[in-house]
């Protein structure tokens, strides 16, 4: 007994020492990490008891301590990318455990073995915080929900730029290089772990860490593939190479080694994609850089060069820079020069001002911050409503480029752009609507944003674009409405504005391949009465049946939600759905749908057995 005792004690002390928690986790582990704790006194004195402990007791605590260690274990070093994108199950997984925890702490017979009353209060708080826990259920980040929605989106990637990678790198602790790679190492034991067992979140997940390392502008390459599941990293021509002649973004041997202010060193090109990408630090010690400039490193090339000739290796072909800060200089008097022109009284000047403007703003984010600090956005704004409607198609969309960048959301709403975008939105050309579209879906980002476009009638003229505009156009404008929806009294407005026939017309019409973003936008409504009332007079429920019937397997995971949150309200919702045979498909989603979908199928199954008139 003393032995087993040990062994637990071995087991909350290991947990203990865990750390670096994942922020979509990290709450509750450290909550739970300290409730364990609790546990110490307890062992401590049954490993004094006189009475003798059953084995069944210590052998159950001793299961669910290790349950708790696996979980913690992987919550601390497991993919960060694969834990937000299944936080649900997570969070199941985290009340599995409450639940073996609390059935463990009811096994042991303390009076029999004489555990003191400050220590059997103390075990029984625990056991009623894990109770809470377990009815407890936090706020979802609809946030970073949305954003992996867009940025994991098969079809118009637009929106997926480097403003909403950086949102979900910050939200995700995936800022520096290091966190990449080891964010690599355990998306590669994740997938090594699956096996051929591939899911579609496994693929999420490897997508996702392919574009966070292109953005930073490490090798995509080196991310795993899902179908080789349990192959190992093949090693690299790069292992045999001098660690100091590495890269340590790319990880590849330097043909143009520079020093920056922080005194490291890099290949240009892989530093320069980093800092293009508005980023001020150092990628290697996180140090903020006191300027930007790149110092050739001559004497380490000379040393690459040197050991290349005398081990017959060949650099690969790139160009050395000769070192120079003047293209920076030009492109900033250049800028200066377009700004200027915005306000010209010939409106040939101005035309070409814009489109030169709209293209550099789509080049890169530092085009963005350039020209923001030249007083771009103000003139740009003054421009909206000028009756020229090719300049306002123009104009609109350097401002949407303009609008990725964080700071400058606020700067474009500040000027008043919102009610001129949505004036465009309502009477501009079919591409100008589709950039307005896109436009208010990126400023509304920020909260303050989304109740702004809705006060200025912003969501009726996203709703017709919805049901009257071009395929790229309902696509845009299914985007700003599921993030404008996202704000409860927004929801109102968007079911007043008729939003839920154009919605169910998405869905009923597969080659528009809008039937992900139109249920996502009705689980956001349903949560409403009144969406729930809209939704009943329609025959929604033979659309829903049948895409979980005959729809992808994320199509049947969301039109399950859909119906789950529609018949937990009313159970008429159920009743009509059973009449068109859902009981068999959710039974098959149940045995191989996605993860997220078999849990839905089962909660919607258990909610079927307590409503009458079921078989």
């Amino acid at each position: 007994m003393e032995r087993q005792i040990g062994e637990l004690v071995e087991v909350i002390e290991a947990v203990g020492a865990f750390g670096g928690y994942r922020k979509t986790q990290r709450k509750e582990c450290l909550n739970l990490v300290r409730r364990l704790k609790l546990l110490i006194p307890l062992l401590e004195e049954m490993r004094e008891a006189d009475g003798q402990i059953p084995a069944a007791a210590l052998g159950n605590l001793k299961r669910a301590l290790q349950s708790v260690k696996k979980l913690l274990k992987q919550c601390s070093y497991g993919s960060k990318i694969y834990l937000a994108l299944e936080s649900e199950a997570v969070m199941i997984r985290f009340h599995a455990v409450y639940d073996k925890l609390n059935q463990a702490l009811d096994d042991i017979p303390y009076d029999e073995i004489g555990i003191s009353v400050e220590v059997k209060e103390q075990v029984d708080l625990m056991r009623m915080q894990f109770r809470r826990a377990r009815r407890r259920t936090d706020t979802q980040d609809i946030e970073l929900a949305m954003d992996m929605m867009v940025v994991l989106s098969k079809t118009d990637d637009r929106n997926a730029d480097s403003a909403i990678l950086e949102r979900l790198a910050t939200k995700l602790d995936l800022h520096t290089v290091a966190d990449l790679n080891a964010e690599t190492l355990a998306v590669t034991k994740l997938v090594k772990r699956k096996g051929r067992k591939t899911t579609e979140s496994i693929r999420q997940v490897i997508d996702l860490l392919r574009k966070f390392k292109q953005f930073v502008g490490i090798d995509g390459a080196k991310v795993p593939d899902a179908p080789v599941a349990s192959r190992s990293l093949e090693k690299c021509p790069s292992l045999i190479i001098p660690h100091e002649f590495l890269c340590p973004i790319t990880l590849e041997i330097m043909t143009d080694p520079v020093i920056i202010a922080t005194g490291q060193t890099y290949e240009r090109e892989s530093i320069q994609k980093w800092l293009d990408s508005n980023r001020r630090t150092c990628p290697k010690t996180g140090q903020t850089l006191s300027h930007l400039s790149l110092a050739p490193n001559y004497a380490l090339r000379n040393l690459i060069l040197q050991w290349c000739e005398r081990n017959n290796f060949k650099l690969p072909k790139k160009n050395v820079h000769s070192g120079s800060n003047s293209s920076t200089a030009e492109l900033m008097e250049e800028i200066s020069s377009l700004v200027q022109n915005l306000s010209s009284c010939q409106l040939d000047v101005q035309r070409k001002a814009i489109v030169k403007i709209r293209m550099l703003s789509k080049e890169n984010p530092e085009n963005r911050i350039l020209i923001a600090n030249s007083g771009g956005i103000p003139p740009l704004v003054h421009l909206l409503p000028y009756p020229d409607l090719k300049i306002q198609e123009q104009t609109v969309t350097a401002l949407l480029n303009l609008s990725i960048d964080e700071a400058n959301k606020r700067l474009i709403a500040r000027e008043g752009a919102i009610p001129a975008i949505v004036e465009i939105l309502q009477n501009g050309t079919n591409a100008a609507r589709e950039n307005s579209a896109a436009a208010l879906f990126s400023l509304s980002m920020l909260d303050e944003n989304k109740v702004l476009v809705a006060s200025l009638n912003g969501i009726p003229a996203l709703v017709n674009l919805l049901q009257n505009g071009t395929n790229r156009g309902k696509k845009d404008a299914a985007t700003a409405l599921f993030n404008l929806s996202l704000n409860q009294t927004n929801k109102t407005r968007a079911i007043k504005a008729g939003i839920i026939l154009p919605l169910l017309h998405l869905l009923e019409d597969k080659n528009l391949g809008m039937v992900d973003e139109a249920l996502s936008i009705l689980l956001l409504l349903v949560s409403h009465p009144e969406g729930r009332k809209e939704i009943g007079q329609l025959s929604f429920i033979e659309t829903l049946v049948e895409i979980i019937k005959n729809g992808t397997p994320k199509n049947k995971e969301c039109a399950t939600s859909v119906l789950l949150e529609l018949g937990l309200h009313n159970s008429s919702f159920i009743l009509a759905a059973l009449q068109f045979g859902v009981y068999e498909y959710l039974v098959d989603i149940v045995r191989c749908g996605t993860n997220r979908a078999q849990r839905k199928a089962n909660s919607l199954l258990q909610h079927m057995s307590k409503c009458e008139h079921i078989p």
